[in-house]
Order: C-alpha cells, then structure tokens, then sequence
C-alpha cells in the first residue's frame, strides 16, 4: 500500500492528480493548474510543494558530524552549525546509494533528508556503521515538508511571520519548525521542516495568501531545466558522482568517506561517461532512456527528458561516451520513437537560476 502525506486530503480536495513516487502516492498536478501554469508560476511569483515524501533521518551523539563525515561524501567539516549540505552516499564501488541534504545542528545533532525510496537503506548503512553512543534514527514520518519556491516565496514566508532572507543553505530553527534556503527548482525558495500533524495548518495559510498549490510533474520540468540530479536517473548505484558531474559534493581531501578508492580511481583514470544537456533544435519531446547518435554511432542514453516551458523547447539529461570525443556546442541526434530529433550539446542550467 502507498504512504499518504499529511496533506493528502487537502490534495483531493484541491482536484490533484495523484501518482505513485518512491512507495508514496503524492499530487502530480492540480486542477485548473497543470504542470505549465505550476512550472510558470514558480519562475515568475510562487509555487508551494508538498514534498512530505522525502525521508528524514536523525543522527545524534557524541561525534555524529564526525561519524556522518566518514560516512558521506561530502566535507562536513566546510561549514558550521545552522548550514546544510548537498552530500552523497556511496557504496564502495562508488555508485550513489542517495543524495541527500545534511542539516548540521550541532557536533552531536546531524538531520538528513533522503530520498523518499532510499531512506531506510540509508539509515540501515547509518546505523549499522555507528559507534557506540551515536543513535541513527528513521523520523520519515515524524516531520512534513513544505518548499515554498519562486521569486515571491519570501514575501509568503514572511506572510507567516517566519525568519528570512539568510543565507542559501542556512536554516533557522523556530521551536519545532525549520525554515532552510534550500530548494530544488533553481529559484529563491524555503523548505519549511515542521512536525507531521502541524503540515495542514501551515499549508491552509500558504495557499489562502495566493502561494500557487505545485504538483511533482513541475518539480521534475523545473529541476531538469537547472540540471539537478535525480537520484534512479542521474545518479544511481550504476552512475556515479565523476560521471554524473557531481564532484563539487565530494570531499576529495577528505581522509575517509564510503566509496573514497573507487572514486578516487575514477577521478584519475577519468569516466568512461559524463553527464550533458541537451538542447533540442527543432520540435520533439525527449524522455529518458533514449539513444544519442553523434552522426550513425550510438553515443550515449538520456537519463531525463521533457518540454522546458521556460524555453518551449525539449530538453534533456544524457550519459554521454567520452571516447567519443564531444564538446559543448557539437550537435547530436535523439532517437525519439523512430525519428531522430537534432540537439545541441549544452551545460546545465538551460535557464538562469535567481538562487543566491
């Protein structure tokens, strides 16, 4: 049976779409909205996501940031208590098991965000790995989370009486809500980390201040027009950081992470594939999984794929051969269901990000 967030009646009440997402049943789009009026409103005022689905986990003890340390990939050591982290957990192949946000509290109090699907692996690793008087613990539905994106999303969390205006990646703890410059869209947002049974009340004063209800089918157009990863299509037990351009979230000089030799190795040896964008030329929609030619030689697969509605061009997110020697600029083709779809090889972002 697919879990429920603690907004789901709200979404039936709101015409939503639901669709199954990591083993929850989440709102893909809203009634008199869809997912291009959702994607706009985000860029141009505020959208506000239920994201509840997304795991949390509690790492708490003498020495949990260093053990969290040893643990991700990422340098916790880089920032202080009230910043949050970009971070990956790795097997030792270094293939990504997740990616996940660290909220560093304290030297003994680290707060995870997994992805809905991966959370209890993650914590599984976590706690097996602990040392005696660190305890790992899975609080996936002890808290809801709420992003407010776009252009105007400080205006509404102000609205809500809510601190504001810190730093990206910083967070101000309120009692029991969290209010963190965090996002997943490319524009300035706050991810609003609150307890479960208080998520309705918080959500009812969002939307009765104009905050436009968004479905997951805009996350996903608004995060590939950025470039962002998602985890099962850019990265992936199978596809690592290296290849995934994501080395800027490993702590290379860091002595001990899970995963360090493999990566390590493939840093140096070089990635037999790198992520690219791809920007279509003409008309086409790209999905994933679709073949990419450089003239009659297959040279890599999307991994994602949709319409931009920023650019109302199609996009896409392909591992792409370096053997094959391309270079942003060159051109490609997309095998779209039979017809090849000329592209451009581009870096992500495809549009400018407001985040700062």
């Amino acid at each position: 049976m697919l879990q429920r967030s603690p907004l789901h009646d709200r979404h039936l009440q709101l015409g939503a779409k639901l669709a199954e997402f990591g083993g929850w049943e989440m709102p893909l789009e809203y009634a008199g909205g869809g997912v291009i009026k959702e994607h706009t409103a985000v860029r141009t005022q505020a959208g506000v996501f239920d994201v509840s689905h997304l795991g949390k986990a509690a790492v708490v003890g003498p020495g949990a940031a260093e053990f969290v340390n040893r643990c991700l990939t990422n340098d916790l050591g880089r920032i202080k208590p009230g910043k949050a982290q970009y971070t990956m957990c790795c097997d030792e192949s270094g293939g990504v098991v997740d990616d996940l946000i660290a909220y560093l509290f304290s030297d003994e109090d680290v707060f995870l965000i997994p992805n809905a699907a991966n959370t209890a692996e993650v914590v599984a690793r976590l706690a097996a790995a602990a040392p005696e008087g660190v305890n790992v613990t899975n609080e996936h539905t002890s808290f809801a989370i709420l992003a407010v994106q776009g252009p105007a999303s400080e205006e509404a969390v102000r609205a809500l009486g809510l601190p504001i205006g810190h730093e990206y990646m910083s967070f101000h703890a309120e009692e029991k809500l969290v209010v963190c410059r965090t996002g997943y869209t490319g524009e300035q947002g706050y991810e609003l980390v609150v307890p479960w049974a208080d998520a309705g009340p918080l959500w009812d004063r969002l939307v009765e201040a104009g905050v436009r209800p968004c479905g997951l089918g805009a996350r996903d157009t608004l995060r590939t027009e950025m470039g962002y990863p998602l985890h099962g299509q850019e990265l992936s037990l199978d596809i690592s950081p290296v290849q995934a351009r994501a080395g800027w979230a490993v702590g290379w000089s860091k002595p001990e992470f899970w995963g360090r030799s493999a990566l390590q190795a493939e840093k140096a040896e070089g990635p037999r594939r790198v992520l690219r964008g791809l920007e279509l030329t003409g008309r086409g929609i790209p999905r994933g999984h679709m073949t990419v030619y450089a003239g009659e030689n297959a040279v890599g697969e999307t991994t994602s794929g949709t319409f931009s509605p920023t650019k109302r061009v199609g996009i896409a997110l392909a591992l792409i051969d370096t053997a094959a020697g391309l270079s942003d600029g060159d051109t490609v083709e997309i095998d779209i269901r039979g017809r090849r779809a000329e592209a451009t090889l581009v870096k992500p972002p495809f549009v400018d990000t407001s985040v700062r």
